[in-house]
């Protein structure tokens, strides 16, 4: 019996799945109970989560980082203190980041994520070590512009090589737990950033290493360290996954095959990308996302800058911006969690925009400084969770291996753009309160509880329609290939809300 890509009806505790076996074994029927399948998964998690949110968490360090050097004596060395020097430093990053993404994740498809993810860690983490000797604002420039090559490939590359291994509704804890590693650099940078600052300055007559460079180095140092390490670590697909028995394997591979439809080994082509362009839920979820960013990527950048405007010292500030981002993190899995548990997307997206609205209300119109401290809280536990939303809310809604691949790419693109931004609403003029800042950021929280509630709308409306056969023309004269591949054109398909 053929399921396409629609939910398998219900086996009992055992999935059935038949198929012509493998050349080297006779034709038989496979069976596995759910135990054994949550056996695999379970391994899953041991490895995959761990490793993927690690490599996240070096990316975001090495991002985020240039905003501890900037308090540590960066901005004045360099002269980022003239005119809106800083702004153009954060943003060629992401202006670089933004056109690198897409054809990263089509390279990605191609090589496998074994050896081009790993290189890319590399990558990133020299361009950052380098960081360490740059003299002047042209210099940083162009580090921050090399970084945005290197990093570009990253988030919509680790997140396809998720949805390799995960079915859909196990897709938004496992996405969630890797994108709070962004929170979770928010933490370990403040406090690396406190120590590392301290390390006695060395190096040459003609560099000296010292405060802020030592940052840049050895963080940059312990990346490329990982990066070459990871190899040896990555699986390629379920399939070949090296810590799984050949029976763990096949059940690995065949359960996914069974809930998608298309084959994990289909190559990206054109009608791959017009159909994700022509994909609603896409725009919603990168626009969506995008809103998202201008608040993440720049309370990312900013905080310790907008703490220190608050009147405490360099190190205060970096210490003061480490209790945000463990809470963060905390909701944000929490939250992935939930969403999993409960198969639904938008409505928490939705719901964590109020604590968001109320802490940018606060910074906007409070002046006390230990009330706006508190707000701090509220913008990351509200606006985290958001990203790997988003993220996820796209991946689930997209069909097959090939169009997750393009998805992914494109909704971190066009969200992104946010970044971009983000790194323009805090500028050196408008200090200490900030109140333009603060104003875009409150209205772009505002657009995500609009799209989030648009988007619930909308897929509830075309599950509606597929359930009334008002899709089923599209099946007519096409082979049973040509209707796996469909992806969430398949009249069969249902969205996730």
């Amino acid at each position: 019996m053929n399921y396409g890509v629609s939910e398998l009806p219900e086996k009992g505790e055992q999935t059935r799945y038949e198929e012509k076996a493998p050349s080297d074994q006779s034709a038989e029927e496979f069976t596995w109970t759910k135990e054994e399948e949550t056996a695999v998964r379970r391994k899953l998690d041991y490895y995959i989560v761990p490793l993927t949110t690690f490599l996240y968490l070096l990316c975001f360090l090495d991002r985020t980082n240039v905003g501890n050097a900037k308090i540590q004596g960066m901005e004045k060395e360099l002269h980022l203190d003239i005119g809106v020097r800083w702004n153009w430093v954060t943003s060629i990053f992401y202006i670089i980041y933004m056109f690198v993404e897409i054809p990263s994740n089509i390279l990605l498809k191609k090589i496998g994520p074994k050896w081009y993810l790993p290189l890319l860690v590399v990558g990133f983490g020299l361009v950052s070590m380098c960081s360490a000797f740059v003299q002047s604002f042209e210099g940083l420039l162009t580090a921050r512009a090399f970084l945005g090559i290197f990093e570009g490939g990253v988030m919509p590359g680790l997140a396809f090589f998720i949805t390799c291994f995960y079915k859909r509704e196990e897709l938004y804890l496992r996405v969630g737990i890797y994108v709070s590693a962004a929170s979770l650099a928010g933490a370990f940078g403040g406090l690396l950033a406190t120590g590392l600052t301290r390390v006695p300055e060395w190096g040459t007559s003609a560099v000296r290493i010292h405060t802020w460079r030592n940052i840049f180095f050895f963080e940059g140092l312990f990346t490329i360290i990982v990066g070459l390490g990871a190899p040896f670590l990555m699986p390629t697909k379920p399939g070949e996954t090296w810590f799984l028995t050949p029976r763990q394997r096949r059940i690995a591979e065949e359960r996914l095959v069974i809930k998608g439809g298309a084959s994990e080994h289909e190559k990206v082509e054109v009608r791959h990308v017009t159909g994700t362009l022509t994909n609603i839920n896409n725009y919603i979820c990168a626009i969506g996302f995008f809103m998202i960013n201008i608040t993440v990527q720049g309370i990312s950048l900013f905080l310790p800058t907008i703490l220190k405007d608050l009147g405490w010292t360099s190190t205060r500030a970096q210490l003061y911006s480490v209790p945000p981002y463990v809470c963060a993190c905390l909701v944000a899995i929490f939250v992935a969690w939930l969403s999993d548990k409960t198969n639904r997307r938008g409505i928490y997206l939705a719901a964590f925009t109020l604590p968001a609205i109320a802490g940018f209300s606060i910074l906007r119109w409070v002046e006390n400084k230990n009330i706006r401290y508190m707000g701090v809280f509220f913008i990351t536990i509200g606006a985290f969770p958001g990203g790997p939303g988003f993220l996820s809310w796209g991946l689930n809604n997209a069909g097959g291996p090939a169009m997750r691949a393009v998805s992914s790419a494109y909704i971190v693109t066009l969200g992104t753009a946010g970044g971009v931004l983000a790194t323009w609403t805090y500028v050196v003029k408008d200090a200490p309160f900030y109140h333009k800042g603060h104003t875009i950021n409150l209205s772009g929280q505002l657009a995500v509880l609009v799209l989030s509630l648009a988007g619930i709308a909308y897929c509830n409306w075309e599950n509606k329609q597929r359930n009334r056969g008002k899709r089923d023309h599209r099946l007519n004269g096409l082979s049973e290939t040509q209707i796996r591949d469909m992806g969430y054109r398949n009249p069969n398909f249902r969205y996730i809300t």
